[in-house]
């Protein structure tokens, strides 16, 4: 009751927030006037003065099933009266339920840590990562290698992994033991290679620098299958297997980031499997829960587990780390109802064919004057946007954000890369929901090219 006095008290809900809130990735001017939505069914939202918009970022790349799927709030609802919450420091039915079907999923056996969030599910991934060779006689063994561009999280440690150095000004020192390499950026290759005249060249230098760095000292890599808050980079044919192999030759785990590119995103149940390669470690969230409740999980291989953890001969061979929410019952629940309407539904299949869609309308903005690139793989897409064609000169992040007004003027959501790398802030992303139909997708690319036409 005091709140809805409090409420009734205030002007208008925009005013509160401009008091209250603190708002993420946004200028203290643009966070004045927050979209704030209020609703949502389906694939759309509806904002607080009732405009209904086309989600084309499914949120924050995470609610594949769309908005309001009443199984998954019962699902919730369902747990929360039976045993609303334990810790993992012990076990629960939600938790063991879900480490057994993401194994059916990764189609591999693997010991399962939950967590709340991609950086935390990452934070973890490199702790076991030392502590794997620390306990096999290799404590030298602690560098972590990731890529240019490419984000894993916001903790210190997967912030330091991150290869957005925008995100890291004014905060760093951050955690060391992270080196860099380039990434696999066919359009704007590192090594000055054409798609024709690649040789692998971005895989090639992490063996270089595996060696430089002292192949001895380093620990793991991490990487997505596709780099995706950093443009939607998709790597050559080959590129990841490559880079397995080159793992495995000098002796480091190899840590594939699937937090935005698993639970069918790309296709297939996780972008590496369309890429033919067997992670040492797996990270996910986002998808697994379809954004509707906060779950992250480590997902290490068994037989790495067993040679490293599996032992009670040392006091301190057990992972030293807990969070209090992490493999939350009502989220581990959602979860479960998640991959039941994901494999009842055939939504994996269904991402590849939209993807497949997606492809192919986006191939009509190519030759506008500001589109120097269009990149897809699976249901994902990036549009890289230039001031000159010839010279590749990336657009300023102030046309992209005009972009970005201007679709959303037209009712549709789209994304863009920010505060990642210098130059970086100019490719419009997409990451729509599994329940659009064809003409939804069609029909975002329209309201693209619209906005650009718009602008030019």
């Amino acid at each position: 009751m005091a709140l809805d006095e409090a409420l009734r008290g205030v002007s208008s809900w925009m005013e509160m927030d401009r008091r209250y809130v603190w708002h993420g990735m946004v200028t203290h001017q643009a966070a004045k006037n927050p979209l704030a939505i209020v609703a949502g069914e389906g694939a759309y939202v509806v904002d607080l003065d009732g405009r209904r918009y086309l989600d084309g970022m499914a949120g924050l790349w995470c609610v594949n099933l769309g908005y309001s799927q009443p199984k998954l709030a019962e699902a919730a609802y369902a747990q929360l009266n039976t045993m609303p919450y334990y810790p993992l420091t012990h076990t629960h039915l939600p938790a063991i339920q879900l480490a057994e079907r993401l194994n059916e999923w990764l189609g591999a056996e693997y010991r399962v840590f939950f967590s709340n969030s991609g950086s935390e599910a990452n934070e973890v991934a490199f702790k076991i990562a030392r502590q794997y060779h620390a306990q096999r006689g290799e404590a030298h063994r602690w560098k972590i290698l990731s890529r240019y561009r490419a984000y894993h999280g916001n903790t210190m440690g997967a912030l330091a992994a991150s290869g957005q150095f925008d995100r890291k000004y004014r905060y760093e020192p951050l955690a060391p033991g992270f080196v860099h390499v380039p990434p696999p950026d066919c359009y704007r290759c590192p090594f000055g290679r054409t798609p024709s005249s690649c040789r692998l060249e971005c895989a090639h230098h992490i063996d270089d620098v595996m060696r430089w760095e002292m192949d001895e000292t380093v620990a793991a890599m991490v990487l997505e299958p596709v780099i995706t808050g950093g443009g939607v980079l998709v790597p050559p044919e080959g590129y990841l297997k490559a880079a397995e192999e080159i793992c495995h030759r000098h002796g480091a785990l190899l840590i594939v980031d699937e937090v935005i590119c698993g639970f069918g995103r790309t296709g297939a149940p996780f972008g590496h499997q369309r890429l033919g390669v067997k992670p040492d470690i797996v990270t996910m969230a986002k998808g697994i829960t379809s954004g509707y409740l906060p779950l992250a999980a480590t997902a290490v291989r068994k037989d790495l587990y067993d040679a490293a953890f599996a032992r009670d001969d040392d006091e301190h061979a057990h992972l030293r780390h807990v969070n209090t929410f992490g493999g939350h019952p009502a989220a581990c629940a959602v979860a479960l109802a998640t991959l039941d309407i994901m494999e009842s539904e055939h939504l994996v299949d269904r991402a590849r064919d939209l993807g497949d869609a997606l492809a192919r309308e986006l191939e009509r903005l190519r030759g506008l004057p500001a589109v120097g690139d269009v990149r897809s793989f699976g249901f994902l897409a990036g549009v890289e946007l230039v001031e000159d064609r010839d010279a590749k000169t990336p657009a300023t992040a102030a046309f992209a954000s005009q972009v970005v007004a201007e679709c959303r003027k037209r009712g549709v959501i789209v994304g863009k890369t920010g505060d990642t790398t210098p130059g970086g802030h100019n490719v419009i992303t997409l990451c729509p929901p599994f329940v659009v139909s064809e003409e939804e997708v069609r029909h975002m690319v329209d309201v693209l090219g619209d906005a650009l036409d718009a602008l030019m």
